[in-house]
């Protein structure tokens, strides 16, 4: 039986993700967080659904909430996040972390602190759909070539805090990847007035945001006479919960690293 401890658990997202790792006859949930003064703080598992151990509290702090736990699932807030990561590198757990919004220096700091000390599973989307996008991103900008303008669209609901979202930007970096370039090089997030021709190799990144829409990507690649698209989108965020329990299985007893869903799917 793997024990896992859940952060955010009574976000839009730690919700699911709990319920379904609860439902599991492979996982118990023996742990479950919240950020301090949150009004679930405090209160017995049991009174926000079925999924968890009899005698679990919700926590603020990771420490008293993961004490038994072999793994921590997080899908919050960069800062957060980090200092989960400090706690489990301390404690040798391991961790899947869905987090999106890391500066870049937060992501080298996440790298620093887990890398080489215990395993973890990174990925700013476990949707199993989305990480064939990703894929098939790769396979196209590989077989184009640069004589395909690459443009990415994707929208999300009015809450969201953090814009592109981190699934965009892995779309992005699996183009620029596949034409050999670094996507800081050659990524354009915003066009307005005048902003002259289009430069040769630019990646569009452009963001939409409004109503309760759970995540629509496309990636478009536009060359003369014809127009190649592909395109994801989540009717529901049980695409993200459902990859995040692959994620919780497949990472047990791997080695220290930090791991992505390709390595999950085996793609």
């Amino acid at each position: 039986m793997i024990r896992a401890a859940v952060a955010g658990v009574c976000g839009r997202m730690g919700s699911g993700i709990a319920s379904l790792l609860g439902r599991d006859g492979e996982i118990s949930v023996v742990g479950a967080t919240e950020t301090p003064g949150h009004g679930c703080v405090g209160r017995e598992a049991s009174e926000l659904g079925e999924w968890a151990e009899a005698g679990v509290v919700v926590r603020d702090d990771m420490a008293l909430a993961a004490a038994s736990a072999d793994v921590i699932v997080d899908f919050t807030a960069p800062a957060a996040t980090l200092a989960h990561a400090e706690y489990a590198a301390e404690s040798g757990k391991s961790m899947v972390i869905g987090t999106t919004g890391f500066t870049d220096a937060q992501r080298e700091e996440l790298f620093g602190t887990l890398g080489g000390v215990v395993p973890c599973v990174l990925s700013p989307n476990m949707s199993v759909g989305i990480n064939v996008l990703l894929e098939l991103a790769r396979s196209a900008a590989m077989c184009l070539g640069d004589g395909y303008d690459a443009e990415i669209v994707e929208a999300h609901h009015r809450r969201k805090v953090d814009a592109p979202s981190g699934t965009a930007l892995a779309l992005a970096e699996s183009v620029a990847s596949a034409r050999g370039r670094k996507l800081s090089d050659v990524a354009r997030y915003e066009r307005r007035g005048n902003v002259g021709p289009r430069k040769e190799g630019e990646i569009g990144v452009q963001t939409l945001r409004g109503g309760d829409v759970v995540g629509d990507h496309a990636v478009m690649f536009l060359g003369d006479g014809e127009r190649i698209e592909l395109s994801h989108r989540a009717a529901s965020r049980e695409n993200f919960s459902s990859g995040a329990l692959r994620a919780v299985k497949w990472v047990a007893g791997k080695p220290p690293g930090i791991y992505s869903m390709r390595d999950v799917l085996g793609l």
